[in-house]
């Protein structure tokens, strides 16, 4: 793979860029401060702004590695962060990415994770390099694999308790996309 790092994309509708210190206050805001939004993910509703402050810190500090992928969904009419999506596990050896998103519940159910998700496909498959990208969700969140699914990926089965997340041990529904099905497209 060639690691490019975090770039700016462009959808019809989104901005995908580098979270900056100043969005802080819209993610805890617009999404992280929701335990409706969190209820599947693998970290907690922030508390306060100063966790929120604190994260951003983190993947701020995180963007000057060249294999760091973190995007801030930015929708142009909103102009603000909705959500995130990014890269939350690799392996190099095999040039697989492993994709995790979430976005306020003020904005699900209007295709912008969908919207994000693809937009990362052929950024990845065609910029980078990657083999395989995957993505998985609680099969109690099916909506997150409509999302997966709506952008290509595949459905590959379903691992039982094999993950884990806020409600505890869960299955996994895996997906994936591999690159000579994107390229035979």
């Amino acid at each position: 793979m060639q690691h490019l790092g975090t770039q700016t994309l462009e959808t019809p509708r989104l901005n995908l860029r580098r979270f900056t210190l100043d969005d802080a206050e819209a993610m805890f805001r617009n999404w992280a401060s929701d335990p409706d939004v969190t209820k599947y993910l693998m970290w907690p509703p922030h508390p306060d702004m100063d966790e929120s402050r604190r994260v951003a810190s983190e993947w701020v500090a995180n963007y000057s590695k060249d294999d760091f992928y973190h995007w801030a969904i930015v929708p142009k009419d909103f102009g603000e962060p909705i959500g995130g999506i990014s890269v939350v596990e690799k392996n190099d050896e095999i040039r697989m990415v492993h994709i995790g998103y979430c976005i306020g519940q003020a904005w699900w159910h209007q295709g912008y994770t969908s919207e994000a998700f693809a937009a990362l496909i052929p950024f990845f498959f065609e910029q980078v390099g990657v083999n395989r990208i995957e993505s998985r969700h609680d099969p109690r969140n099916p909506n997150s694999g409509k999302v997966m699914l709506k952008c290509g990926l595949r459905y590959e089965g379903t691992h039982y308790q094999a993950d884990w997340n806020n409600q505890g041990i869960c299955d996994a529904a895996v997906y994936g996309l591999l690159a000579e099905n994107y390229f035979q497209k």
